[in-house]
């Protein structure tokens, strides 16, 4: 078996992951869901990525989900299964992740030798994958796989991305960050999120953040300027590499060679996806 260095791994998880979240903030989102009855924003959110598991309560998700605000989860559930059963939900899942990536990428794409090839290196790589202790992976892993190689991609980069999220998870709670925390932490890195964005889509108020921010400070994580020590850097760093240890079994699976494959195939369907402002970066990107 080839050798699989950590760093290539999430390459490879950053190049496939975008033709994943462009769902997320596709028009279709809202509105689609916004036809079963469900609550534009939040609520469709909840309801799409959490139909998987079932009819799951507010604890569940809460649970799963880790950093969202259990009394924003609580508002949204159940009374999202009251609109729509999670059934319906699943189905039009994958009619917005059709119209969506159809739309970004074009009919002839999502069509092409590469889409093709692309989903079967993906699947491969979700061969290697376990669902034990991984709730997320294993509630997406047990439904259908679709037939037209488009939806076959962002079924495995979905469940690439919910198998890297619940061994991320685990770390965090070992490290006895709480949801928010994690939040805080994370945009404190300067990597991703801005807090404009993270702060009210996951349900928290401007006093929760500061309260995290002075428990942070309080352990040594977080300085008078709220921005990460040194203590609270070598956390993070920790945190992101030991994510990756534990994500290296889908790419050890697909090998080095399929790894590079899919990182080269998925990296430009997900430039495309960018370049069509399928991720609003100037809303949620770098501070």
């Amino acid at each position: 078996m080839d050798q699989i260095a950590p760093l290539d791994a999430r390459r490879c998880y950053t190049a496939h992951h975008p033709v994943h979240a462009a769902y997320y903030f596709a028009p279709e989102h809202d509105d689609w869901y916004g036809l079963l009855g469900l609550d534009r924003g939040p609520m469709a959110y909840l309801a799409g990525r959490s139909a998987p598991l079932g009819r799951p309560g507010p604890g569940l998700v809460s649970a799963v989900f880790y950093n969202f605000s259990p009394e924003l989860i609580a508002r949204c559930l159940p009374r999202a299964w009251e609109a729509a059963a999670p059934e319906r939900v699943l189905e039009t899942r994958l009619r917005i992740v059709d119209a969506c990536l159809t739309r970004l990428l074009g009919p002839e794409a999502v069509a092409s030798a590469a889409m093709v090839e692309a989903a079967e290196l993906a699947m491969r790589a979700v061969e290697g994958c376990t669902g034990a202790g991984r709730p997320m992976f294993a509630a997406n892993a047990d439904l259908p796989v679709p037939d037209r190689p488009h939806l076959r991609l962002w079924h495995a980069a979905t469940l690439l991305r919910e198998h890297r999220g619940d061994g991320h998870i685990g770390l965090l709670v070992d490290a006895e960050l709480d949801g928010l925390e994690a939040l805080v932490t994370h945009s404190a890195t300067g990597a991703h999120w801005k807090p404009s964005f993270l702060q009210p889509q996951r349900g928290w108020s401007a006093r929760d953040w500061a309260a995290a921010q002075q428990r942070l400070r309080a352990r040594g994580l977080l300085d008078e300027n709220d921005e990460l020590t040194a203590r609270g850097q070598e956390l993070r760093r920790t945190l992101e590499a030991e994510t990756d240890r534990l994500d290296l079994a889908p790419y050890r699976r697909l090998g080095a060679e399929g790894t590079r494959r899919l990182t080269e195939l998925a990296g430009a369907f997900s430039r495309t996806v960018l370049a069509r402002d399928g991720m609003p970066l100037a809303q949620i990107g770098k501070r």
